[in-house]
């Protein structure tokens, strides 16, 4: 399955899921992503090995250190430059 289908199922599962939107299957985690308005994006944890998303998490760290905003792991990207990166790392 295409990686940018299954972050899309991701938002509607998560819209459907329990009002707090907290349920994550086993063997994935959630991120949130955006510049302005923050979405949910339920990932593989493998994704935590590659070099790409890496960067992402540097960036993370050094826009919000360890205080998220959205109390959860938060991506400072816009949503379409997480989805082509992602996108990338489920093809390999």
């Amino acid at each position: 399955m295409a990686i940018h289908r299954m972050l899309r199922r991701s938002l509607s599962t998560e819209k459907r899921s329990s009002s707090t939107g907290t349920e994550v299957p086993k063997g994935y985690f959630a991120v949130y992503v955006g510049e302005s308005e923050k979405k949910r994006f339920v990932i593989p944890v493998s994704y935590l090995n590659q070099p790409r998303f890496q960067d992402l998490l540097c960036q993370a760290e050094e826009e919000y250190g360890f205080q998220h905003p959205m109390g959860g792991l938060t991506i400072p990207c816009s949503e379409e430059l997480f989805v082509d990166i992602t996108s990338s790392l489920g093809r390999r």
